[in-house]
């Protein structure tokens, strides 16, 4: 009996240190992700925003969920990078002016376009890099915004409750709803868009606002280091790459 009875104990010990690995990762897994409905106090004006979100999109081609972060420096550039589930970068959209970039670095390849060729391309309906801003800001309007902007945003008709937040808005065939906010804030946390050919969720875990920028974070290396390719061409890529 002292022989099954070891075997047994061993295991036992085996099943321990195996589940003790499995907290410790998860742990560690946990550490790494940003903090979970986090955003800072109200600045007088926006000047730049930074966070991280999770994005669920449903269409005619079935339905597809990502991890991103995203940068923006007003008025006019921006970084929005997607994730997979352990953390690696899979691509990301650099935004200069009217210019954009679709990026995938693993492929060392890039797609050049306007701001609203990317958002409908990926997204199934256009919005311009100021629509994007105030998706995430939760600010339409504003002393901060430029007459560009102001121009672009008055195509919406907006909805506010009775403490002025935004609910809901909509631009021609597309609309969103607003479904929770950041305590005691404007921001959005939890909003639903719909469309005739995508409807989605977008959920905001994190937000900072005129914070340091690295000079890095807007740098266009892959122009001279990778290749050009056409929007197909790049859909081709990313369908072999899931």
């Amino acid at each position: 009996m002292k022989g099954p009875l070891k075997n047994r104990k061993h295991c036992l010990r085996s099943k321990r240190v195996y589940s003790g690995v499995i907290l410790l990762a998860l742990g560690l897994c946990v550490s790494c992700l940003p903090a979970r409905y986090s955003v800072p106090s109200v600045p007088s004006s926006i000047e730049s925003i930074e966070g991280y979100g999770a994005l669920r999109i449903t269409g005619d081609q079935g339905s597809s969920k990502i991890r991103f972060s995203f940068l923006f420096s007003l008025p006019h550039r921006g970084r929005i990078e997607s994730f997979d589930y352990i953390g690696r970068s899979l691509y990301y959209i650099l935004i200069d002016k009217e210019k954009s970039f679709f990026v995938l670095p693993s492929k060392k390849v890039y797609w050049q376009g306007k701001v609203e060729e990317i958002t409908s391309r990926s997204l199934g309906f256009r919005l311009n890099q100021y629509e994007m801003v105030s998706l995430l800001s939760g600010q339409w309007t504003g002393e901060q915004k430029s007459l560009e902007a102001k121009k672009a945003l008055e195509k919406w008709n907006l909805e506010r409750d009775e403490r002025g937040r935004i609910v809901m808005g909509e631009r021609e065939e597309f609309r969103f709803e607003v479904q929770e906010y950041f305590a005691n804030t404007a921001f959005a946390r939890l909003l639903v868009f719909f469309h005739p050919w995508s409807k989605g969720q977008l959920k905001i875990l994190k937000l900072n606002f005129n914070q340091a920028i690295r000079p890095v974070a807007f740098s266009q290396p892959f122009l001279k280091k990778y290749e050009l390719k056409s929007w197909a061409e790049i859909e081709e890529l990313l369908a072999n790459e899931s």
